[in-house]
């Protein structure tokens, strides 16, 4: 417990330098943990020092690059781009890799490196600073919620065989928690920010909605885990495992809060 407790302290003393000071700095920090994460799940199917490894870390660092110079309109096509390399290393090299480690390879990129990257997209729009803590705080407190809730209350398993201790009580609970989470946070931002309408009503539905897709993202590693027979994804962060292990539920949480932002604010 000492140990996690200290990793974890360590943990958010660097996060917090690495939101403060945005730009370059968030971006660089997001590629590279981007690039742990990936080399975590590729390690799970034998290919993380292979072929379709290196063409998806290269597809990591590229997609940064773009966001970065803010060259979205390359984005898609980069994408596809991706898509047919990757098919083209499955063909050229068959049987080498079955189609099981090249669909992991695909996925891998868009699971870990595009769904992380909304964390600095967050931290660079106005009041990113604020706004981007809305993703782990939002997180943190669903999780904190559900677990008491479902401690207390909880009856109805929501995944028995996945994850026996999630019950659908405690799945409220979090959700409840993240939404009267949100209105604190809205009347703060109201007040310390910059005055909107209705912020405590909005940022409500924000926490609440990014709330549901960080269970979806934590069951999401959970069954990879247990499909593969592995404990953790890594030994990176003592006691709390790897990246994806320690990021599972911001990796879904960030890019639903960053479009709920984009459509609400």
């Amino acid at each position: 417990m000492k140990q996690r407790v200290i990793s974890g302290a360590v943990l958010v003393v660097i996060l917090a330098i690495t939101l403060y000071f945005g730009g370059a700095v968030t971006c660089g920090v997001m590629a590279f943990v981007s690039l742990i994460g990936n080399m975590e799940l590729l390690r799970v199917y034998g290919i993380n020092r292979k072929t379709p490894g290196i063409v998806c870390y290269a597809a990591t660092v590229l997609y940064y690059i773009a966001i970065y110079m803010g060259k979205t309109e390359i984005l898609l096509p980069m994408m596809v781009i991706y898509l047919l390399v990757m098919l083209a290393v499955y063909v050229l090299t068959f049987p080498t890799y079955t189609d099981k480690q090249i669909m992991a390879a695909f996925m891998d990129f868009f699971y870990v490196s595009v769904m992380l990257s909304f964390v600095y997209l967050i931290r660079d729009m106005k009041h990113g600073l604020v706004l981007v803590l809305l993703i782990f705080v939002s997180s943190w407190i669903n999780d904190t919620c559900a677990y008491f809730v479902g401690r207390a209350l909880g009856k109805h398993k929501m995944a028995p065989v996945l994850s026996p201790k999630k019950s659908i009580e405690g799945l409220i609970g979090g959700i409840v928690g993240a939404g009267v989470f949100g209105v604190v946070f809205g009347i703060l931002f109201n007040n310390y920010v910059e005055s909107m309408n209705y912020a405590p009503a909005v940022f409500a539905v924000v926490g609440a909605v990014g709330a549901l897709p960080a269970v979806i993202g934590d069951l999401a590693a959970s069954a990879i885990k247990r499909n593969n027979n592995i404990k953790d994804y890594g030994k990176l962060i003592p006691g709390h495992g790897g990246i994806l292990d320690r990021f599972d539920s911001i990796i879904f949480t960030a890019p639903i809060i960053y479009y709920l932002l984009i459509y609400l604010l």
